[in-house]
């Protein structure tokens, strides 16, 4: 791909040079130019001043004295000189193909952050979708362990990672002490998270498992608490709503 794009650059090139190549052929350019050399060699010498030779510092001339130097001075070394070296940092290639290859690294991490948030924003059906087949499950379920449903916001699962439980369930069910809480999802895979109790919520674990299961604004959670310090998780997605639909 990057030699197709080479060859491309120069093949136009080549034809911006013919084509400026016609324009000074039709302006006659070469003509002017042409009677600008004979008018510079028929012109009178310039009759300005020449300007006093410059010593050089170093005293290099003929017949020069050398500079006479400080006796502490005497046995240390002459002073070095340096050599301004210019360096064409520039490639022969046209520095374009670097934009374009930072321009595709960018436009691919852009692809990949699309794709995660292609979900957002969710309108209000396709939230109440995933609410309502939430409720359903847990009518499945039926009441033999303490349940609740968690619909998941954008602080949940992209900003912040922290998942707040309801008051009500957790004075009621969990600890009273900070306590380490498992979460099992439907495939019998445990995640551990920290419970603060103070803030009744989810802190250190819960964004691994987030993140591991791919949740986003708008699935809903059905915790179910098997154990005291264990909930079973079913996730509903949004999505299913458009899956219902075909």
């Amino acid at each position: 791909m990057t030699e197709a794009v080479a060859v491309a650059y120069e093949e136009q090139r080549q034809r911006h040079i013919e084509a400026n190549k016609r324009k000074l052929e039709e302006l006659q350019v070469h003509h002017l130019s042409a009677a600008v050399r004979e008018a510079a060699a028929a012109a009178k010498p310039s009759s300005a001043k020449k300007g006093k030779a410059r010593v050089p510092r170093d005293g290099a001339a003929a017949g020069a004295e050398p500079l006479r130097r400080s006796g502490r001075l005497a046995d240390l070394p002459e002073k070095p000189v340096y050599h301004h070296v210019s360096v064409n940092l520039c490639r022969s290639r046209p520095s374009f193909l670097w934009v374009f290859f930072i321009q595709s690294a960018f436009l691919q991490v852009r692809v990949r952050k699309l794709k995660y948030n292609a979900r957002l924003p969710l309108d209000a059906a396709e939230r109440s979708y995933a609410i309502s087949k939430a409720e359903e499950l847990v009518q499945d379920l039926g009441s033999s362990f303490p349940i609740f449903i968690q619909p998941m916001i954008q602080s949940h699962v992209t900003r912040g990672f922290w998942l707040g439980l309801p008051t009500y369930f957790c004075r009621k069910h969990l600890p009273k002490s900070d306590e380490t809480i498992t979460l099992v999802d439907e495939e019998d895979d445990e995640s551990d998270t920290l419970y603060l109790a103070k803030k009744a919520g989810l802190s250190a674990g819960w964004t691994g498992f987030a993140i591991e299961h791919k949740l986003h604004d708008g699935d809903c959670l059905v915790f179910q608490l098997i154990e005291q310090t264990k909930f079973k998780v079913y996730i509903i997605r949004a999505t299913s709503c458009f899956e219902s639909e075909h």
